[in-house]
């Protein structure tokens, strides 16, 4: 049963999307775990030209594998260094949320996502903070007005 709180968890989570910067849109994502085998995820994203990029890796769980085949599709590398889920709605079929805060080069970069699946909650979350870390490396790389290149 979908609640009005699921739908504007759901809206929320389209506004959030829709105005932070976008390189990379998660298509789709499957996984692998438990304690018999080796944690393993392939994702699908879409690109800045709209073109499709899937890629698998393994991790040392679930989300750690989530986290590894996004940056090994897009071709990045961060550090996880926060990870907190929370509940949002009641019962088995609940909206989660998952906050990320990723750090590279000593900068730190925070996704938010949402999901009745964890684990693809992580994923979008991930890949909202690798989207926020490539646009603060491309304000980086912009020459300031005024300035000639090396």
């Amino acid at each position: 049963e979908v609640t009005d709180r699921d739908l504007e968890i759901l809206m929320d989570e389209e506004k959030r999307t829709a105005s932070e910067p976008i390189s990379f849109t998660l298509d789709h994502v499957q996984f692998t775990g438990g304690d018999q085998g080796i944690p393993t995820a392939t994702v699908k994203l879409i690109g800045p030209e709209g073109d499709e990029i899937t890629d698998a890796c393994t991790g040392n769980g679930p989300v750690d594998a989530v986290c590894n085949a996004i940056d090994r599709a897009i071709g990045t590398e961060s550090k996880l260094v926060d990870f907190n889920v929370q509940a949002v709605t009641e019962g088995i079929d609940s909206q989660g949320t998952v906050t990320i805060r990723i750090e590279k080069d000593g900068r730190t970069y925070t996704g938010r996502g949402a999901d009745t699946d964890i684990i693809v909650a992580s994923a979008k979350a991930y890949l909202s903070a690798v989207n926020r870390q490539l646009a603060s490396d491309e304000e980086s790389n912009v020459p300031a007005l005024g300035s000639t290149p090396d």
